[in-house]
């Protein structure tokens, strides 16, 4: 069954955390975190899935979760933060943050953006660069809605703003990565797409993954390594922030 980011936040909240690797064999932190999406069911996370960065040195966990307050979503935001310190060891949590959506569109009839391991997902991000979040809101869905249904390749894309941070993402599901380079290749990108989203944010990030996991993928029997101090480098107002982690911890979440 494949894992799907809703185009609303109407029926689910969703979660998103980047780490870093700090090992050489990466599949151990990405074996670690496939414990971690098992042990959030219990928490009342719906489905979860693991993306890989293909060119570059990152992990995403996505997790969309049944709908609570924001005060429940504090408090499940401290827990997980908690239950992470047991891969502490292996990667840096750069950021994190529970996510709107707020637009999005699918070419194959389906009501969310939806995707198996194997796919290939784009994420680009926009982080504020004025005092109005809601234009650079308002520019991340004009581009998409300008665009999406022109762009050969792309199956469903989605529009989400950053419910801890100042900042924007849009991401898209692919036929094929040879679909997704063709598109970045294409002169309306770099001509119109990034210029649009520049006089807003001065800082625009953009990178494509494989799902490597979704939460009905068999998970691994395996022991997180022991828990040490997770640096969360990067993720706005928590920039620099040490998490620190329990010296008495178990070592399974």
């Amino acid at each position: 069954m494949p894992c799907f980011v809703p185009f609303s936040n109407r029926n689910l909240d969703t979660s998103i955390f980047v780490f870093r690797p700090m090992v050489v064999v990466v599949e151990n932190l990405i074996n670690a975190l496939k414990l971690f999406s098992s042990s959030t069911e219990t928490l009342g996370c719906v489905h979860s899935s693991i993306f890989r960065s293909i060119h570059g040195n990152m992990i995403i966990w996505y997790g969309a979760w049944i709908k609570r307050s924001n005060e429940n979503k504090k408090s499940l935001d401290a827990s997980l933060l908690q239950m992470l310190t047991n891969v502490s060891s292996m990667a840096i949590l750069a950021d994190h943050s529970f996510f709107d959506a707020y637009a999005g569109e699918s070419k194959d009839g389906f009501p969310a953006a939806k995707f198996s391991t194997g796919d290939i997902i784009s994420i680009g991000a926009a982080a504020l660069g004025s005092d109005n979040m809601d234009e650079l809101s308002y520019a991340n869905l004009a581009l998409f809605k300008a665009h999406f249904k022109n762009i050969q390749g792309a199956v469903s894309g989605v529009c989400m703003r950053s419910e801890m941070n100042p900042r924007v993402v849009c991401l898209f599901v692919w036929k094929s990565l040879q679909s997704c380079y063709t598109w970045i290749l294409n002169t309306d990108y770099r001509a119109i797409v990034l210029p649009y989203l520049n006089r807003l944010s001065p800082d625009i990030k953009f990178d494509i993954f494989r799902v490597v996991y979704v939460s009905d993928d068999e998970v691994p029997s395996l022991q997180y390594l022991p828990p040490r101090q997770m640096l969360e480098n990067g993720g706005g107002s928590k920039q620099g922030k040490v998490i620190q982690g329990s010296k008495n911890a178990a070592a399974d979440v």
